[in-house]
């Protein structure tokens, strides 16, 4: 087994990956190597070539193979080295990586500090109960789209979605494109589970239906998909007796949400969080295993590319301070979702990095709103405010708390005065409320 020392390792080429790694040299990492599987940078993004990417971070509309394009050059550029067709087959706790490839053989990588960004996995129908028959013409979105951009396969011409995610969406719009019929997009939840931007641009514009509150209770067919049996649900999720309808088709796509890949994260012991099923982490994006960070849709599923960059970064510069012996130091706060917030990213805030530099906090809404203020608040006292004209769960919030609004001293004070503190010290709880309470105290956005 040959042996290879670096200061940081990250495991994922994706976007998330190329983000961590570039920034982390750039902050002054000293040997950093990129390791993927697939053989070829870029991860997801390579199948993703419709538009839409870097709008916010580049203010460009690029494609995906155009936005991973970008950050392989600045990840060659800054000196980062890559392992392609490389797996990964163990991460320990004391920071050592088992991988294998042809070139190398079985190898041992010892980092002062490594970074997981290995994406997220699509839910299949094992995920979920669909009744029927195992016929040819089931897929994930993800597949399809691999098929058609990739590959050059038609996975199929008269088409059933089930499921309103971002990748179920396009794949809507694509497989119109292409000359498929798709005869509906199906949405168990009573709002959309996508970016709005993609509701319209994908269904709305292409004239296909949105059934809300509806799923697939049965597929037909033997050797191919021949139709499903679809219902209206309730209000538990459950089909309405006598709302079923048949819908005659030869495909059926699974939009039905992506899990965190934490395979790895588990056999090195970092926690994770129930509700995100990633790891829980540090704003520095410090897992509770010291010298261990995560990024992008390992920690949590992003909407938006944009957000995973950023969070890459601020996974490689956390890294890269801890290499160089600059990590902060003293009192930490954790987070926690409060009224109409699911959870709330990063799990733990350095007090030391909110009077320093701008701390960026990443949530979901558990129900769709308008005119609300999004508050982060220590015992009962509003301590930072943004107001927001709507807010739903399909669409990631992101709550910038600028350096020094909220001081050390603050923090301690409201934590003395209210009754929300846990038992080892006040919250950061980040709570929804209508726009028109809590007008004063705190600062406003």
């Amino acid at each position: 087994m040959s042996r290879i020392e670096c200061d940081v390792a990250v495991i994922g080429a994706g976007p998330a990956g190329l983000a961590a790694a570039e920034r982390a040299k750039q902050s002054g990492a000293g040997r950093v190597i990129l390791l993927d599987r697939d053989r070829e940078l870029g991860g997801i993004l390579n199948q993703c070539i419709h538009n839409g990417f870097g709008l916010q971070l580049l203010a460009q509309e690029l494609t995906g193979p155009e936005y991973a394009e970008h950050f392989i050059n600045k990840t060659f550029d800054s000196g980062v080295e890559t392992m392609l067709n490389t797996m990964v087959l163990d991460v320990t706790r004391d920071r050592q990586i088992i991988a294998i490839n042809s070139d190398e053989g079985l190898m041992r990588i010892d980092a002062e500090a490594i970074i997981l960004a290995m994406g997220a996995r699509e839910r299949n129908r094992g995920a979920v109960t669909i009744p029927g028959t195992r016929p040819a013409g089931v897929f994930t979105a993800g597949a399809a789209q691999r098929f058609i951009n990739m590959e050059g396969y038609m996975p199929g011409r008269r088409v059933v979605i089930l499921g309103s995610g971002d990748i179920g969406l396009i794949m809507a719009r694509r497989m119109t494109w292409e000359g498929a019929k798709v005869e509906a997009v199906l949405e168990i939840l009573p709002f959309p589970s996508g970016l709005t931007r993609n509701i319209v641009q994908c269904l709305d514009d292409q004239g296909i239906p949105l059934y809300l509150s509806h799923t697939v209770i049965s597929v037909k067919g033997e050797e191919r998909v021949e139709g499903v049996t679809v219902a209206r649900v309730d209000e538990n999720l459950k089909p309405v007796p006598g709302s079923e309808w048949d819908i005659e088709c030869d495909t059926l796509l699974l939009s039905i949400g992506l899990i965190p890949e934490n395979e790895l994260s588990r056999e090195a012991g970092v926690e994770l969080d129930a509700v995100t099923g990633g790891p829980v982490v540090t704003d520095e994006m410090e897992t509770s295993v010291p010298g261990i960070f995560a990024c992008g849709n390992v920690v949590h599923i992003h909407d938006l590319v944009d957000n995973v960059t950023r969070e890459a970064w601020a996974a490689g510069e956390g890294a890269a301070r801890l290499v160089t012996g600059k990590q902060p130091r003293g009192a930490t706060i954790r987070t926690r979702a409060g009224d109409g917030i699911r959870y709330v990213v990063p799990h733990v805030v350095h007090v030391q990095n909110l009077a320093d530099r701008d701390v960026r906090l990443f949530m979901r809404a558990t129900h769709p709103a308008e005119n609300v203020r999004v508050e982060v608040v220590v015992g009962d006292n509003v301590l930072f405010s943004k107001f927001e004209r709507v807010v739903r769960p399909a669409e990631m919030l992101a709550l910038t708390i600028p350096a020094g609004k909220i001081s050390e001293q603050a923090i301690a004070d409201a934590g003395r005065r209210g009754e929300e503190g846990s038992k080892n010290g006040p919250e950061l709880v980040v709570r929804v409320t209508p726009r028109d309470v809590h007008k004063r105290g705190g600062v406003q956005a």
